[in-house]
């Protein structure tokens, strides 16, 4: 089976057609204001309304409270949340409580130890995203690094998971074949 596809950092019409025309599976909106690629409600609401059910559309928090959440779901048909910040178990399963939508959980990697961490998020996401552990004091994803993924070789939880950071056309497909991975972030 291929892997699913998502796409991120969509904040223009263009982008989002695009994305659409390359019948990838998710576009993901970025709703963490120091992003380059942030959106605010009203440009989400305007992309997802551009999108009517043609894609699934993400929204990536780092780190949001409710209000900030709820905020972009009142403005924008989101169909995935996706937490890449600090998130606790517990706080990932409020969010799917409260919200009743399916709560991705990224998790920064640089050792097998790092992986091992997402057992802790069974019964709280719906998927764990494995994604490049950044530099402290950076942005938590979106800068293009990428991890050891031989990490993955041979990974199997019953949680499902997907892989990020550092993927591009010139990687992606070695990526997926190292990792078996069933879902990419680019």
């Amino acid at each position: 089976m291929p892997a699913r596809i998502k796409i991120c950092g969509i904040s223009t019409p263009e982008a989002l057609d695009a994305t659409i025309a390359a019948r990838v599976d998710y576009a993901g909106l970025v709703f963490y204001p120091a992003s380059p690629r942030a959106v605010t409600p009203n440009v989400a609401g305007a992309l997802t309304a551009r999108a009517s059910g043609r894609i699934a559309m993400v929204g990536l928090f780092v780190d949001a409270d409710d209000a900030t959440i709820a905020e972009a779901l009142a403005a924008a048909r989101l169909d995935v949340l996706q937490l890449h910040g600090s998130e606790t178990p517990e706080r990932v399963a409020q969010f799917r409580a409260r919200f009743g939508k399916p709560v991705w959980k990224a998790l920064p990697i640089a050792s097998a130890s790092d992986l091992a961490r997402a057992a802790a998020y069974a019964g709280a996401a719906d998927l764990i995203l494995f994604d490049a552990k950044t530099p402290k004091g950076a942005l938590p994803g979106g800068m293009g690094l990428a991890f050891d993924w031989s990490l993955l070789a041979g990974y199997r939880s019953a949680l499902p998971w997907g892989l990020a950071g550092g993927l591009n056309l010139a990687n992606v497909a070695e990526a997926i074949q190292q990792t078996g991975a069933p879902l990419v972030g680019v």
